[in-house]
């Protein structure tokens, strides 16, 4: 009887306790206990059996020119640029976007985990899947600029660089 009890208590009380507005789900609010764990386990669970293993576009330096001018457009806003200040947009985040240009994370993830990243977006980050907006070719040209993005030629860091409203 006890047992029943429990496991009917269980439900009930995360229930109270979500309708209370005791859960956190402003981006200021203290993460919740294990959630960052939780999210990992899952996120990585998920990249290692559906991420491609080769890449469909060689990091050429016109696809990493290209992959410059889309991440630009399309990234820098929540990610920032190199040596960069985060953007308004990124301070308000939880959890704050990666700057993927300093430092190791993104540049040693392989091509094909970060394809799945921006083809699939990652839930609940702010991070939006580009699945639907972008195209194969971009999406692989953006993972090769970042899984490069440590060795990138001056001409392409100086694309990296530019500011955006110079097209």
């Amino acid at each position: 009887m006890g047992i029943l009890v429990g496991l009917l208590l269980v439900p009930v009380v995360a229930v109270v306790y979500v309708r209370s507005g005791s859960f956190p789900v402003a981006t200021a609010a203290q993460a919740f206990p294990f959630e960052k764990t939780a999210a990992h386990m899952a996120l990585a669970a998920r990249i290692s059996r559906e991420a491609p293993t080769t890449a469909a576009v060689p990091a050429t330096p016109d696809n990493m020119a290209e992959g410059a001018r889309l991440y630009r457009e399309q990234c820098a806003v929540c990610h920032g640029l190199r040596g960069g200040i985060p953007t308004a947009i990124a301070r308000g985040m939880y959890p704050p976007p990666p700057e993927l240009f300093k430092g190791k994370g993104v540049s040693d993830d392989p091509p094909g985990e970060t394809y799945w990243k921006i083809a699939n977006g990652i839930r609940p980050t702010g991070m939006p899947g580009f699945g639907k907006s972008l195209n194969e070719t971009q999406m692989w040209q953006i993972s090769q600029l970042l899984a490069n993005s440590q060795q990138l030629t001056p001409a392409v860091n100086a694309q990296v660089m530019a500011d955006a409203s110079a097209k």
